[in-house]
């Protein structure tokens, strides 16, 4: 018999009383452990409910004709960030807090949202401390990066540990293409070039007709489902260790947040199947080979399509410096780091200056030599 029992929504206030003095657990990447800051008592991440039943997959059609079962949805009480469009999660009597992704503040609406909820879970390995020294080595390598907005880096506030929506897709592929191989032949050509009469090689590409099948089953295309961060920064993040997903349990947020997903499932799938496209095409030129190749049409057919909601752990510093928001994230498993390019004015005018002062010096030393010839 199915548990329908309903496990606990990953949207809601995920507090762990520590058992020794009462003060709230929080999840330590570097242990893989519940921690207490307060008495340092440890807690190891509880097994799986029986709801759980593994990362297992859920069938697309089921949930694009809203017929996944109700133990696969929950209701979160969200609002829009105005300014970034994240929606940023409010638990009990929290009314209003600031953005983690741009640092506007937001207030809570009386609306709640229903979303698919999360299957799997990829927990931090990186601390903030390691976060924060993975962003400020990056900023220390840019060149002209302001130097105060590092300082603030270095000394600013908390950075966010956020969780952050995906969608992976399954699905079985069979294609049937047309198109044309090409064979590349070399002629040889007489020319006359200056009243001389030269031989000139000259590429051909002599071309036949080519059609035929293919096939890919595609294991976990992975869709961002967020619209909170500008995807370059998202995809400059991968690759993620995926083999690593574990079955989602509401104590590994314990000390971190998440973001509800504002790409849906639907709509996560026409971004993977465009993913799928281009690796089907891939499969198509290889199929055809040849020296080079031409595609008529590909025809696709899409079957045991599923899919599966994930949470993945990014570490977010979201600064205003001077009257602009900077933005940097870094991933929370291998500290790989991107974010918005900061630039400082002097540093770029000093550099300009000194670069005429170069080539003025340069020129002066070269106008001395040859006038001393």
């Amino acid at each position: 018999m199915t548990d329908t029992s309903t496990p606990p929504s990953v949207f809601e206030d995920h507090r762990f009383p520590c058992d020794q003095c009462g003060s709230d657990l929080r999840f330590n990447p570097d242990a893989g452990q519940l921690i207490c800051d307060h008495c340092g008592h440890t807690e190891t991440v509880a097994d799986p409910g029986p709801w759980q039943g593994g990362i297992r997959e859920l069938d697309f059609d089921t949930a694009i004709r809203n017929l996944l079962p109700a133990q696969e949805i929950e209701e979160t009480r969200v609002t829009t960030c105005p300014s970034c469009a994240a929606q940023v999660e409010f638990t009990g009597a929290t009314h209003a807090r600031e953005c983690p992704f741009c640092a506007t503040p937001v207030v809570a609406d009386t609306g709640t949202h229903r979303h698919i909820k999360p299957r799997g879970v990829l927990p931090f390995a990186l601390d903030e401390r390691a976060a924060r020294q993975a962003m400020t080595d990056w900023l220390g390598r840019l060149w002209f990066a302001p130097n105060g907005l590092q300082d603030y880096a270095r000394k600013g506030r908390k950075m966010d540990g956020i969780y952050v929506p995906y969608w992976t897709y399954d699905a079985q592929t069979r294609s049937v293409y047309r198109g044309e191989r090409g064979t590349v032949y070399y002629v040889t050509r007489h020319v006359t070039v200056n009243g001389k009469r030269q031989a000139k090689r000259e590429m051909r590409i002599r071309w036949s007709p080519a059609s035929g099948r293919v096939a890919r089953f595609f294991d976990d295309v992975l869709v961002l489902g967020s619209r909170s961060l500008p995807k370059s920064f998202t995809d400059a993040l991968e690759p993620w260790d995926l083999a690593a997903l574990e079955p989602y349990q509401p104590q590994f947020l314990a000390g971190f947040r998440a973001e509800g997903y504002t790409v849906d499932v639907q709509e996560g799938f026409a971004e993977a199947r465009q993913i799928m496209n281009r690796i089907i095409e891939r499969d198509v030129r290889f199929d055809i080979g040849g020296d080079r190749q031409r595609i008529h049409d590909i025809a696709t057919d899409v079957s045991d399509v599923t899919f599966k909601h994930i949470l993945l752990p990014v570490w977010l510093a979201a600064y205003k410096y001077r009257g602009q928001t900077y933005r940097f994230v870094v991933n929370g498993r291998t500290g790989k780091v991107q974010g918005e390019r900061p630039w400082s004015a002097w540093k770029i005018a000093i550099a300009v200056v000194l670069g005429l002062i170069v080539a003025g010096g340069v020129g002066y030393l070269i106008a001395l030599n040859e006038g001393a010839l």
